[in-house]
């Protein structure tokens, strides 16, 4: 935005007939960082969708003796309990007799050792393991590309229930005040004095096999204060504004101008806090699992693949690539956070 001297910047406005969503997106899109790290977000996600024909020790699609098969497919509605392996149970996929194969990039799952390997050497960055193996032969890149699911459902799902939470509290400090808005202020400040991560790690270890799904429940439900700060502030602002009192003049019910007058005009600024609870949900969980306190030793992460790393210092790419992973990852959701909280409010851009 050009500047006069000594004239006073004015935050953008919609342009004509433009809504306050178009109006974000296009301030969003003016942030070079913040659209690359929406993009690489967005790869992630792709990943994680697709990794099962990214990396599988199946085929993508075969046909054996003539008949058309699709093993990653089956195996998708084996997991959702839709199918059974039925005459493939015992298959050794490597070793089937095909017609022909389209075999995925990485021909091997996290868990698929590979008994060909010996010595160090062999586990190095090869063509034949392109990221390196650990130090029982599982592929380190089949390990990253399904660690993206791991990543991205533990930072959504932990925010998810983070926001529920939060917002549903903030709205009532925010709208009801008085007693309400005293409870619940005292109630996050109690929330906030807590040691987070060793309550996290308390409660893990107190469970006799770990389980992502706690993990993610347990970072939702001790992450919400900040979500309910943001929320009672701005509900605090909204319901003094003239169309409030109007609805309420209207005699519409509490519930219905909280949740489709309040909250819809009150939730822009928790964007920016949410880009950043999923950037902080990813980095705990990398933390439990790579001290030993996160998920199953049968469940491949990023954080527990650097853990099997850090008794040695020669398998180099056992920390690089992971951690990078886990680096990019952070960097790219609190880039994120940044771009929303400039495209809300211009005025904080330097």
């Amino acid at each position: 935005m050009a500047m006069v001297p000594g004239s006073v910047e004015i935050p953008p406005v919609a342009e004509h007939g433009e809504s306050y969503g178009r109006m974000v997106w296009r301030q969003f899109r003016r942030n070079p960082l913040g659209m690359v790290s929406l993009g690489f977000v967005g790869l992630l996600a792709v990943i994680a969708v697709l990794a099962d024909f990214l990396a599988n020790d199946k085929p993508i699609v075969a046909s054996v003796r003539g008949e058309l098969i699709f093993p990653v497919l089956k195996q998708y509605a084996v997991g959702l309990g839709l199918d059974s392996w039925g005459q493939w149970a015992q298959v050794d996929w490597k070793r089937l007799q095909y017609d022909w194969a389209l075999w995925p990039p990485v021909p091997y799952r996290p868990e698929t050792t590979d008994p060909t390997l010996q010595t160090l050497r062999d586990r190095r960055p090869s063509p034949k393991h392109w990221l390196g193996t650990d130090e029982i032969g599982r592929d380190v890149l089949a390990g990253i590309l399904h660690g993206t699911r791991y990543a991205l459902s533990i930072g959504f799902i932990a925010m998810g229930i983070a926001l529920a939470i939060g917002i549903f509290l903030g709205a009532l400090a925010g709208y009801y005040g008085g007693i309400v808005d005293i409870v619940i202020s005292r109630l996050i400040e109690l929330v906030l004095t807590l040691p987070t991560f060793f309550l996290i790690i308390t409660v893990v270890a107190m469970v006799q096999q770990g389980s992502i799904w706690l993990i993610m429940a347990m970072i939702g439900v001790t992450g919400w204060t900040g979500v309910a700060r943001f929320v009672r502030g701005e509900v605090l602002r909204v319901r003094a504004m003239e169309y409030v009192t109007a609805a309420q003049a209207l005699g519409y019910s509490t519930g219905r101008i909280i949740f489709r007058h309040v909250l819809p005009n009150a939730l822009a600024p928790v964007l920016v806090a949410a880009a950043f609870g999923i950037a902080n949900a990813v980095l705990i969980e990398s933390a439990l699992s790579f001290l030993g306190f996160g998920v199953p030793p049968t469940v491949v992460t990023w954080g527990s693949m650097l853990a099997k790393a850090r008794g040695t210092v020669t398998t180099w790419w056992m920390v690089v690539f992971p951690g990078m992973m886990i680096f990019l990852t952070v960097a790219a959701y609190n880039l994120i956070g940044d771009a929303l909280r400039d495209a809300l409010d211009p005025r904080l851009r330097e």
